[in-house]
């Protein structure tokens, strides 16, 4: 006899967090069970799995998925909601128990970043819509896309990202990122890049392009404070050639949501993005955090293709 499915299921990230969700596991494991939570939980071991682990979830039948991780689990699981076509990705309820350096995404839904704290309000928590975004992109001259359900950056953004890969194990905190962020401020060299949206052209060189669906990326900076996550549109924010000091002199309104009054930095709203590179040199990408590759890039938007679970407050 077939075992009957439990009502949610877990794609659990050990690594996350500096190995905190290993570390933690038999704390949110009680937690669970002290709330009555029946679940069945899978382990990612590499990068991906939890792409195919939520694919292979939802072909056995769940419909409710928590993912246990940081914001690169978050897009993994995404993907994996988006990329599978069994079942219309709006009947599929998803939430995240956050683990991670930077925890952008959830700032927007208000998920709080205690799960002593959370893991009570799930099965009480309301539903909400979030568009999502498809990015088709290049990877050493290879087409490839990928869906994300946060912000988007180029340029300066995409070479930080490439940057952080190769430490990964040693960015644990805010502090360390910011370091990193700075360092890599004297080691990028301006690119020049072709940007078309709303029936617009522009040709400059950016230091900056970002494409958002929410509003917090990079520990908590506001790069594309007009996003909003239901509108149909993606947050556009441009920033053109500024010396080194100005960047370091602007940091400020990269947290306190007035970026776009600088006299470098254009914001828009738009539904489609197509960024090509001017210079012999590709411009780089990220997507939530997590180094894609490089242009051309083209960003769509597909609307209210996620129904998250969100706080009831």
């Amino acid at each position: 006899m077939e075992n009957k499915l439990k009502e949610y299921c877990l794609i659990v990230n050990p690594a996350a967090g500096k190995r905190c969700v290993d570390e933690k596991w038999d704390t949110i494991r009680s937690l669970l069970e002290e709330h009555n939570f029946e679940y069945e939980a899978f382990f990612t071991k590499a990068k991906g799995d939890a792409i195919q682990l939520t694919k292979a979830a939802i072909k056995k039948g769940y419909r409710k998925i928590i993912g246990v991780g940081g914001d690169g689990t978050n897009n993994e699981i995404i993907n994996g909601i988006l990329e599978q076509k069994m079942i219309p990705t709006q009947d599929i309820q998803y939430t995240l128990l956050p683990f991670g350096t930077g925890n952008d995404w959830i700032k927007t839904h208000k998920i709080p970043k205690s799960i002593a704290e959370w893991i009570p309000q799930i099965k009480n928590g309301k539903v909400v819509q979030q568009d999502i975004g498809l990015v088709n992109y290049h990877e050493n001259n290879q087409a490839k896309s990928r869906y994300f359900c946060n912000v988007a950056g180029l340029a300066y953004d995409g070479f930080i990202a490439m940057v952080s890969e190769k430490y990964k194990k040693r960015i644990s905190n805010k502090i360390f990122y910011l370091f990193l962020i700075f360092r890599c401020l004297f080691q990028y060299s301006l690119k020049r890049a072709r940007i078309s949206f709303n029936n617009e052209v522009i040709e400059d060189y950016f230091y900056t392009i970002n494409a958002g669906i929410c509003r917090y990326s990079g520990g908590g900076m506001q790069i594309v404070p007009h996003a909003k996550p239901n509108d149909g549109l993606f947050a556009l924010t441009l920033a053109t050639s500024m010396s080194k000091f100005d960047v370091i002199k602007a940091t400020p309104l990269f947290y306190n949501g007035k970026v776009g009054t600088h006299p470098k930095v254009t914001t828009s709203q738009t539904n489609k993005i197509k960024i090509e590179s001017l210079e012999e040199e590709e411009t780089l990408l990220e997507v939530d955090g997590e180094f894609l590759g490089e242009t051309p890039v083209e960003f769509s938007i597909i609307r209210n293709a996620l129904t998250v679970i969100v706080p009831n407050l």
